[in-house]
């Protein structure tokens, strides 16, 4: 059989003929009706698709619309205030190098690390011996050169009586003058060379000059010290640890905003959690060029009345070069949205400008954006000041949005 036949078919012709040939094309007939041919199964594929997309058109006409859900943030009176970021390095206010004059072994060290000291304090001394020994030397020289100018001086006033008696030429009498002008200046030289001998033995004494703490020791027992060609440097000091100040490099972009007396900020690895305050006390004009790269010294002073700030901490430091008290402020993200479906407005100034400039936003009414014009001042990195506009504090200003639908009525329901 060319095509599949339905069961009455069947039954009629098993009735009017019963014979094996007969049954035998009755049953090749009845399994053509269980397994349709190629034909049967396209169309029965056809079927399929028609009935899906049939279902998929009646799901997008009777779907219920999306809703937009705005996210909002209340325009707030608060702080808006401009920052330069630097980084530096912690140090004493003054430190206070102590070096050695002269050189030789150091016999005694009295002074350590954290060592509290006072002005005049001995530190370290020095083998003073070969400069005693100068000292020795120098007083002997000017003993013997003052005992010959005494001795020249009495022969010189009993030429001047045998002189005035014609007893004697003059060219003697003139001899001796001469003789004791010249033991008078080796006796000058002698006094001068037992100063110096009295103040180099002075300088094996390594004194502090100030009050305060040893923060560095170059040195110890035994050790020689070489003052030839350079002054060594024995200690350390800073005079005051309750002071601090950080040095920090503030790029060449930053540094026409910052000025004596501005406010700053900064935090240390040692402490996280804690934020130190400070005060800018110093711009250098001396540039520093690393790599092309120019910035400048500015040097910001710290209270260090719990010692907590250590020399040579990396800080993190944020100076504060504009700021506005309880102006109001709108965050940034309200400034770069647009409803969808809207055309594009132009930004507001961005967070690194502090000049007004015209700018629009979205606030809700009646749970529908409406574009509010307002005139932009100083902005940071999360608010931005608004100095004019149609906005009250209190006011809903849309950040974003976000186009969802229910769950249940995204479905479809038969009511079978």
């Amino acid at each position: 059989m060319d095509r599949p036949v339905d069961r009455e078919s069947l039954n009629r012709l098993a009735a009017e003929d019963r014979t094996p040939a007969a049954a035998r094309r009755i049953t090749e007939a009845f399994h053509s009706t269980l397994h349709p041919g190629a034909a049967g199964r396209k169309l029965l594929v056809l079927s399929v698709s028609l009935l899906v997309l049939a279902v998929g058109t009646l799901w997008w006409v009777t779907r219920p619309p999306v809703k937009p859900v705005y996210r909002v943030a209340a325009v707030t009176p608060g702080t808006v205030s401009r920052t330069a970021t630097a980084t530096g390095t912690v140090n004493p206010v003054l430190t206070i190098i102590i070096g050695s004059y002269v050189s030789g072994v150091i016999s005694n060290m009295y002074c350590d690390y954290n060592t509290r000291v006072k002005k005049g304090q001995l530190c370290a001394k020095i083998d003073p011996r070969p400069y005693q020994a100068a000292l020795d030397q120098a007083k002997g020289q000017l003993a013997r050169d003052a005992a010959q100018l005494e001795g020249a001086r009495v022969n010189l006033a009993r030429y001047a009586e045998l002189k005035g008696e014609d007893s004697i030429a003059r060219q003697t009498y003139e001899d001796q003058v001469a003789l004791v002008h010249q033991l008078e200046g080796s006796v000058q030289l002698d006094r001068a060379a037992l100063e110096t001998a009295r103040v180099n033995l002075d300088y094996t004494n390594i004194i502090s000059p100030v009050d305060g703490t040893v923060v560095a020791r170059n040195i110890t027992i035994g050790q020689t010290v070489a003052a030839s060609f350079q002054t060594p440097t024995l200690f350390l000091i800073a005079t005051d640890l309750t002071r601090m100040q950080v040095d920090t490099n503030v790029s060449e972009s930053d540094i026409g905003a910052i000025k004596d007396g501005d406010p700053a900020t900064f935090s240390v690895e040692a402490f996280t959690d804690r934020t130190f305050h400070g005060t800018v006390v110093q711009v250098r004009q001396a540039p520093q060029t690393v790599q092309n790269v120019v910035t400048y010294d500015v040097v910001v002073g710290a209270d260090n009345g719990q010692f907590l700030l250590k020399p040579g901490m990396t800080a993190t430091v944020s100076i504060v070069t504009d700021r506005r008290e309880q102006v109001l402020r709108i965050p940034n993200q309200a400034l770069r949205f647009t409803p969808g479906g809207m055309p594009t407005v132009q930004p507001g100034p961005s967070p690194a400008t502090s000049s007004a400039g015209q700018a629009q936003v979205w606030i809700l009414r009646s749970g529908k954006p409406v574009a509010v014009s307002i005139t932009t001042g100083l902005a940071d990195d999360a608010y931005t000041e608004v100095r004019a506009g149609d906005l009250r504090s209190g006011d809903q200003v849309v950040i974003g949005e976000q186009r969802v639908g229910s769950a249940k009525t995204r479905g479809l329901h038969f009511g079978l």
